[in-house]
Parts: structure tokens; C-alpha cells; sequence
């Protein structure tokens, strides 16, 4: 939350009087969102805790720091969105893009569901795309396994995990007062595009100055999921750019592969 939409989502919440946690990988960057979101904001009470999503460790580390710290926890936003990133497997043996936007926001979120329920009516809010219709199901894709890495494809399959896992969520919290959402923020002036090459990047930024949102802007769709008095109670849903709501990609809307993709990561994240 260092840069980007997710700056604006702290920045919101830090307006509306709330108590605000940063999670970001990067201590310099996250220091400067931090001061400038005060400043802004004139709240005091935001604050910036240290963590890298594509390290299982790491999660942990944070997810225990905010069960130790935090009384109550009512909106957890995931944000997570590496695009582009290169092929890579990280020391949990997990591929980097689906540690980075999907295994770890969806570890960190178990290890906050008790709090969570204790603090009801709770929100949680996955920042997908709609890049997650072009998304595939496959479980060899977590251990690097058969995939191609033109463009977004990669990208594209995490976010349609995040989709998937985050309506078997809603289904398992129904009656506990804590409701799950994933969310599109539009097409979105923003750093995702940073591991592309110079050429790619260019094109991205020239397009993107006449017909994307700005950070900004990408972030309202967010923000109305966790706050809008008309979200309550609404669960298991997906919605777009313009706060509208919209089915996803057919692969999101299968129940029964809903089931197998959840228990999947809920075995894979339990090994560490």
C-alpha cells in the first residue's frame, strides 16, 4: 500500500477517522506513503507494518504482529497485483506471481479470520481484475509448472484465484457477520506494469494518459465495497470498475471447483 490504489484506499480510510495499517514490502517507499497519508489525512493514527506476500514467513510474521497489536480488525483489504513479474520460484517453492497475488493475501486472510469475527460486521475486500477472464485453473501453475509468461498471463490466473477463493469464502462466513467481496478496479495508471521492458511500459503509459484511471480513481471501487452502508451484508460477489455489480468469468462462478481450489491452498499454505 506504499504506491498506487493502495495509497488512496489508506489515504480514505485514514479520512474517515480510522485506525489504519499499511502493509507494505517496502520500508523507504511505505515511510513516504505513511507521512504523506498523515499529513493528508491529519490522523495520526496510521501506521506501517513490513510485509512481503510471496514469503509464507513473512506473512506469518505480520499476521502475528497485528493478532498481538490489534483489539479489533473491521475491513482487510488485499491489494496484491504483481503483473509481469520473472519466472521465479520462492523458497516456499511456490511460483512468485501466485505467492506474491494469490497464496499469501489468502494465508494472511485465514490467519485474520478469528479477529475479523470478533470485530463483526467485518468486510474483506480481494482487488481481482477483470484480466481474470483470461485466467485459467491449474495446480501445477503454484509450483511453476506449465505456464507461459507472454504478457499477463500469469497475472491473469492469480486474479482469477483471488475470484474464486474469495466467493468459497463468503460462502463459508455466511452467518458470522463477516462478508467477502473481490473487486475490479479498472484499467489504472499505476506501477503494476514496472516489470515489463522500457518498450512495453512506454506503449502502457502512452495509451494509458488519454483512456485509464488514475490511482486515485482506481480506488473507489475498493473503498465502496468496504465502507458503502448499501454493501452490508452483500457477500460472495464481484464488481466492477464503476462500483456496479457484475458476474465473473464462468470458471469463478463453479461452486464445486470453488471448493477444490480452497481446500488446495488451505493444504498448500498449512505445510508452512
Amino acid at each position: 500500500m506504499s504506491c498506487g490504489i493502495g495509497k488512496f484506499i489508506a489515504l480514505d480510510f485514514a479520512r474517515r477517522g480510522a485506525r489504519v495499517i499499511m502493509a507494505c514490502r517496502s520500508e523507504a517507499r511505505g515511510s513516504v506513503a505513511l507521512q504523506e497519508i498523515r499529513k493528508r489525512s491529519g490522523n495520526a493514527d496510521v501506521h506501517l507494518r513490513l510485509v512481503d506476500t510471496s514469503s509464507l514467513a513473512s506473512v506469518r510474521a505480520f499476521a502475528e504482529g497485528v493478532l498481538r497489536e490489534e483489539k479489533e480488525l473491521h475491513i482487510l483489504v488485499n491489494n496484491a497485483g504483481a503483473s509481469g513479474l520473472p519466472r521465479d520460484i520462492t523458497s516456499d517453492g511456490l511460483e512468485v506471481s501466485f505467492a506474491t497475488n494469490h497464496v499469501g493475501p489468502f494465508l494472511l486472510t485465514n490467519l485474520l479470520l478469528d479477529l475479523l469475527k470478533q470485530s463483526e460486521p467485518a468486510r474483506i475486500v480481494n482487488v481481482s481484475s477483470v484480466n481474470h477472464w483470461r485466467g485459467m485453473v491449474d495446480f501445477s501453475h503454484f509450483k511453476g509448472k506449465n505456464l507461459g509468461y507472454t504478457m499477463d498471463s500469469v497475472y491473469n490466473h492469480t486474479k482469477l484465484h483471488n475470484v474464486i477463493c474469495t466467493n468459497e469464502l463468503a460462502r463459508r462466513l455466511q452467518g458470522t457477520g463477516v462478508t467477502a467481496n473481490s473487486v475490479h478496479p479498472g484499467l489504472v495508471m499505476t506501477e503494476v506494469m514496472r516489470h515489463y521492458n522500457f518498450m512495453v511500459r512506454f506503449l502502457f503509459n502512452m495509451i494509458g494518459i488519454f483512456f485509464f484511471k488514475s490511482s486515485e480513481e482506481g480506488a473507489v471501487s475498493t473503498i465502496y465495497c468496504a465502507v458503502a452502508v448499501e454493501m452490508e451484508g452483500i457477500t460472495g460477489k464481484y464488481f466492477d470498475s464503476d462500483c456496479s455489480l457484475v458476474l465473473p468469468a464462468p470458471l469463478a462462478r463453479d461452486p464445486a471447483l470453488a471448493v477444490k481450489v480452497f481446500e488446495f491452498c488451505e493444504r498448500l499454505t498449512s505445510k508452512f
